[in-house]
């Protein structure tokens, strides 16, 4: 009888190995549900299609998260995957209408995106590359992004413009360190699924741009 020996090296190439693939199909999804998110968002758009509402919006995005993490093993996970980034980018339409309808809109979805797009790539090159462990954000990440949810559901409920814009803020900052997160939580092997960290790099783009596109408009004079 033989017995196999893991030599600690061939362990940590192992390790190496997993991530980069997982880090490859992340992106490679990552990049197709932008696609598709990009395309639904178009054609709300062209059809002037109506917003769906604050509780249906909430009701479709976390029901479709619901049954993308519970399919997340499964075929079933990236056509919810799919669905959830799609209706996202359906929700995306109208609030792009009512900014390009403004004398400067044009220029400020422009620079929302550019600006989503730097911050993105440039987060996500630095852990990348440096391949630090920034898993010490987890806890403050999670308490922030629900102080925040909570936050914006009272300044819709109540119409404070003052505390939905200080709440637009705080999630440009929160996303960008969400974006680290995660990124370097797939890196050293705390996310081992790509459709769950498709999900989350998703998300952390789609609050990202909004929160700019209405930071943007506020300092335009345009809201």
């Amino acid at each position: 009888m033989s017995i196999q020996i893991m030599h600690p090296a061939s362990s940590t190439q192992t390790s190496v190995l997993s991530s980069n693939g997982v880090i490859r199909n992340t992106y490679l999804l990552l990049s197709m549900t932008l696609l598709f998110s990009a395309l639904t968002a178009g054609v709300s758009l062209a059809l002037n299609l109506p917003h769906p509402g604050l509780l249906l919006t909430l009701a479709g995005y976390f029901g479709l998260l619901f049954a993308t993490a519970r399919f997340r093993n499964s075929s079933l996970g990236l056509v919810f995957v799919f669905a959830l980034t799609g209706f996202m980018g359906y929700t995306l339409g109208p609030i792009l209408n009512s900014y390009l309808a403004l004398a400067n809109g044009g220029q400020i979805v422009m620079t929302a995106m550019a600006g989503t797009g730097v911050i993105f790539i440039g987060l996500s090159g630095y852990a990348l590359v440096s391949r630090k462990d920034f898993s010490f954000m987890g806890g403050f990440l999670m308490v922030g992004i629900l102080v925040g949810f909570l936050a914006g559901l009272g300044a819709v409920m109540f119409d404070m413009p003052a505390l939905s814009l200080a709440v637009s803020a705080m999630f440009v900052l929160l996303m960008a360190g969400l974006i680290l997160y995660e990124t370097s939580n797939i890196i050293h092997g705390g996310e081992t699924n790509y459709i769950m960290a498709t999900v989350t790099l998703y998300v952390s783009i789609f609050n990202l741009f909004t929160s700019l596109l209405h930071l943007l408009g506020f300092m335009n004079g345009e809201e």
